[in-house]
């Protein structure tokens, strides 16, 4: 397995594939918001949405295979509870892209700025 390293920040390629995969669900989605507030079994995960809990279900396992969550049996309920780790990675991924293209962005208006500055001395000129 590979790893990435950008200015001291280590990413794991198969993480982030797994975390992006799941997270471009808006039920998946969905699900992660709810369990950020507190655990949740899967009844209770399954409530608020127009799907079969089988549908849930499958949903809860593409999330648990990327780690984006964790799931703890207690008697006959499993709750479920929101990892944090892969989203951590996926976020300094996307931080450190954002900054690569920010400053790109910030030299582009710079060097236009200039040019424009440049094109009006020009025709200032007699």
């Amino acid at each position: 397995m590979g790893f990435i390293f950008n200015h001291m920040v280590e990413y794991n390629p198969e993480i982030l594939d797994k975390a992006f995969a799941a997270l471009g669900n808006p039920t998946r989605r969905a699900i992660l918001e709810r369990l950020a507030v507190r655990e949740a079994t899967v009844l209770e995960i399954a409530k608020p949405f127009d799907l079969s809990l089988n549908a849930v279900s499958k949903h809860l396992k593409i999330l648990e295979r990327a780690g984006l969550i964790r799931r703890e049996i207690r008697g006959r309920n499993h709750y479920c509870y929101l990892e944090h780790e892969p989203l951590r990675q996926a976020s300094q991924w996307i931080e450190h892209y954002r900054q690569f293209w920010e400053k790109r962005l910030d030299s582009l208006e710079t060097f236009l700025t200039a040019q424009k500055a440049e094109r009006k001395q020009k025709h200032r000129k007699p």
